[in-house]
């Protein structure tokens, strides 16, 4: 009698392709004139970003108070890492190409710039509603309870702090049309010049934050010549890369700079809380990378599961973003229940640090899942396809099938 008894290899082989078969629908949904290595670039950006603070962010438990740390306080050779996961720069290089091209499109459709303007930023601070309001339930529910202030104004300010990124972004959307012709030397001019003053003649600390909006002007306007087709040979990539790395190298072991691309508790100076001009040359150097690798990211992203991965994180990305130091802390609060564990409430001073921590990024992308399961609808904000629903037709493929709107300008998100 033959033996009918599922074997879980066939269930695997099943799943992977169902996988596959949802893999191209998306593939098949997305235009072909679409460039899928801006998709890529930004979805790598996100998660570079995601990664590093998983990283190099530590919650130290010291009796009943919890304190912010990170392993480059006490390792400063683990530095490289940052220049890693620092990937902002080529967020902006993205998003100045992106809201460019969206912005030339609205003009050719006669769409005004306060619609075009106002569906732009509706759909980048759609999700904060919802981490404002967990956020500031959470923040009184532990003070009501008797919690440390200074352990509820740490987890408060880990879990906002992405939302500083989002209005520099907004503010750089809503400029667009300024920037659409500026050349990214009139804005490094001003940051190598406020580092003049700070650093060289003693001017006032103050003066840096002005680097806020100068220093992610430069990739941002980057993007923008990106759009005028300034940025198609492969030499303006060669350029930048090695350019950039250049003088981020001088600036570090002749100027005195951090080597840290992010910030460090406790170092007098940080390269990116206000953004110094070792940081805007790195990122320079960062987006002559991402400029030279489109090609290769084109062709990557022929790969139906390759490309379907990319959109699904382009599709939520925002969510990604807002709720990733969540995940970190909601491990760490539950981690508590079992005592201080090794590489999620212990001092990151060693490698060993190091080794448990890597351990715990699994369970961080875990619970981030489970953010993205209840929050993702605060992005997407039920968006219908303007298409009949075709039989088996996945949620992903009509989420990302563009209007002819976004089609026109090349968006998927933000």
């Amino acid at each position: 009698m033959r033996d009918t008894t599922p074997r879980p290899t066939s269930g695997i082989r099943q799943g992977w392709a169902a996988v596959r078969e949802g893999a191209v629908r998306v593939d098949e949904a997305t235009p072909a004139g679409r460039d899928r290595a801006v998709d890529a670039l930004r979805a790598f950006a996100i998660l570079g970003v995601v990664l590093g603070h998983w990283l190099v962010t530590a919650l130290v438990a010291d009796g009943r108070t919890l304190h912010a740390a990170s392993p480059l306080q006490h390792l400063p050779r683990l530095a490289p890492i940052s220049w890693a996961f620092q990937t902002l720069a080529v967020f902006f290089l993205v998003g100045g190409h992106v809201a460019t091209k969206s912005h030339a499109s609205a003009q050719a459709r006669g769409t005004t710039y306060g619609a075009w303007l106002t569906a732009r930023l509706f759909r980048l601070f759609r999700p904060v509603a919802a981490v404002l309001t967990l956020w500031t339930v959470i923040a009184a529910g532990l003070l009501l309870t008797g919690a440390e202030f200074g352990t509820v104004h740490t987890l408060v300010k880990l879990a906002l702090s992405p939302l500083w990124f989002l209005v520099v972004f907004a503010a750089l959307t809503a400029a667009t049309p300024l920037l659409t012709r500026l050349s990214p030397l009139w804005p490094l001019a001003v940051v190598l010049h406020v580092d003049l003053v700070r650093f060289g003649l003693g001017g006032p600390s103050w003066l840096g934050w002005v680097n806020v909006a100068a220093g992610w002007l430069v990739p941002y306007t980057l993007g923008a010549a990106w759009t005028r087709g300034e940025l198609d040979r492969r030499r303006s990539g060669w350029i930048l890369l090695t350019g950039g790395a250049a003088v981020t190298a001088f600036l570090i072991v002749r100027a005195g700079y951090p080597a840290s691309m992010v910030g460090v508790p406790g170092a007098p100076l940080s390269n990116l809380n206000p953004p110094t001009l070792a940081a805007v040359t790195f990122g320079l150097a960062q987006c002559g990378l991402a400029l030279l690798l489109r090609d290769r990211l084109r062709r990557a992203m022929r790969r139906p599961t390759a490309w379907a991965a990319i959109a699904l994180v382009n599709l939520s990305a925002m969510t990604i973003f807002l709720w990733h130091q969540t995940a970190l802390m909601a491990t760490t609060a539950t981690g508590l229940l079992a005592g201080r564990l090794p590489g999620l409430h212990t001092v990151p001073d060693g490698l060993g640090w190091v080794a448990a921590r890597l351990a715990w990024l699994p369970v961080f992308a875990l619970v981030l899942t489970v953010c993205w399961t209840a929050f993702r609808s605060c992005e997407q904000g039920g968006r219908r396809s303007r298409t009949p629903r075709k039989a088996g037709s996945s949620r992903v493929v009509r989420a990302h099938r563009p209007s002819d709107r976004e089609t026109s300008a090349g968006v998927t998100r933000v």
